[in-house]
């Protein structure tokens, strides 16, 4: 069995690629969190003069897989790649792409090599499988037996898109009417980046509505929100959350924020080209939709490129 190191820093998005990644190629892993020491955590990680001196000690296995995720993570990966370790890099690693021996990016990452496997979503672990163990479990918490389900997928300020209190309430007011036009049940759950504030607000502004909004305590209804939903609606801040939406069969929309990121625009329209999502523009929309989860087909090629 590989056995896989994952490194990367403590952001959601990257774990869920890393985590996607060797979880469904059925690896076994070790997680090992970056923290950059100072002063380097003010530098930026391709500036490094020597990587594996700017993080807290990290020492792999001999000859072991090991699998890095964002900047911070390539920088290390690529510098211990030099003691015959395979290193697999996830997105732009915005270095030399020959330090590594294999790199799964995205198109909007826009890099072209060898040794560059390109996916249309980013990696996850979702798979028809697990939803189906989801649906399972959460129909009968979540769905409403009459109605169609819609699930809000929420994510918050990443530095590119503004998600506060003014944003909290557009879309509430946005979902708000889609309720009271709509025979529908209504599902919320937030990220860890969500703004308390707006989190708040939001459930102010529907709370004369019956809609499932997680408090954050107990099991995140996450899965379930994919699992049983008719439809998603989900923020535009993030490639994830986006990806892990259209590995369902059921329509997916964007909701709007403040802000502009050239990568995640890149992404969006791509989906919206490939006929797979939509904007959402303050009502339901049906169409005809298939599943896009390019990760399984990735793995496999990764596995045949690297001998796994």
């Amino acid at each position: 069995m590989t056995e896989v190191s994952i490194l990367t820093e403590n952001f959601a998005g990257m774990k869920t690629q890393a985590l996607g990644f060797v979880k469904r190629a059925q690896f076994d892993y070790s997680f090992h969190q970056l923290k950059p020491r100072l002063p380097w955590k003010f530098i930026s990680a391709p500036f490094w003069p020597n990587p594996l001196k700017a993080v807290f000690p990290f020492q792999p296995k001999d000859n072991s897989v090991i699998v890095s995720v964002g900047s911070v993570g390539g920088v290390v990966n690529a510098d211990l790649r030099k003691k015959n370790h395979i290193a697999i890099h996830i997105q732009n690693p915005r270095i030399a792409l020959n330090k590594f021996d294999l790199i799964i990016a995205n198109p909007h990452d826009n890099i072209k090599a060898d040794n560059v496997l390109v996916s249309r979503n980013a990696l996850h672990h979702i798979t028809p499988s697990l939803l189906s163990e989801n649906l399972h479990y959460w129909n009968s918490i979540l769905h409403d037996p009459v109605k169609p389900l819609v699930s809000v997928l929420l994510g918050g300020n990443n530095g590119r898109f503004k998600f506060g209190v003014k944003e909290a309430e557009q879309i509430a007011y946005q979902l708000k009417r889609v309720i009271t036009k709509n025979n529908i049940s209504l599902a919320v759950t937030p990220s860890r980046r969500t703004n308390p504030s707006a989190l708040k607000r939001l459930k102010e502004i529907l709370s004369p509505f019956s809609v499932y909004i997680w408090n954050g305590e107990g099991e995140n209804p996450y899965l379930g929100l994919l699992a049983c939903a008719d439809y998603i609606l989900v923020t535009i801040d993030s490639v994830s959350m986006v990806s892990e939406a259209i590995a369902t069969s059921v329509p997916v929309m964007i909701l709007p924020l403040p802000g502009k990121s050239k990568r995640i625009s890149s992404f969006i329209n791509s989906m919206i080209n490939e006929k797979r999502i939509r904007m959402f523009e303050g009502k339901l929309e049906t169409w005809r939709v298939t599943s896009i989860d390019d990760t399984d087909e990735i793995i496999n090629q990764a596995k045949l490129k690297l001998k796994l």
